[in-house]
């Protein structure tokens, strides 16, 4: 009996686990997989997503940043997010928050905000 149970976990456990059961294939010609890949690489991503995409009908637009410039964004926006705290955890303990710091914030926000228009 406990063989029975170790053969039935087994395959179970063979099935991939996928979201989506069914599967579709096709192929395509060296010029009509060149065209996918540089779309798909201008979107920052795979050529089986992209027209996984395309195929739903989803409108498929490029990201206007670059991912470099994402990740730098990213950094300096945590930065200003840890000053932030910082100040508001000071204005809420009782203390005063002196003009020069939310200045040097608001500054630090339009520096990023010009990156990103």
């Amino acid at each position: 009996m406990s063989e029975q149970r170790n053969m039935a976990s087994q395959t179970t456990n063979n099935k991939p686990n996928r979201k989506e059961q069914k599967q579709i294939n096709f192929r395509v010609s060296e010029q009509e997989y060149s065209k996918l890949e540089q779309s798909a690489e201008t979107l920052n991503i795979s050529v089986p997503a992209f027209v996984k995409k395309k195929a739903q009908g989803a409108r498929v637009v490029a990201p206007k940043i670059k991912a470099e410039d994402s990740q730098e964004i990213a950094r300096q926006l945590a930065k200003i997010g840890g000053n932030l705290n910082q100040l508001a955890k000071h204005a809420n303990q009782g203390g005063t928050v002196d003009k020069q710091s939310l200045q040097e914030l608001k500054n630090e926000v339009a520096q990023v905000w010009q990156q990103l228009t």
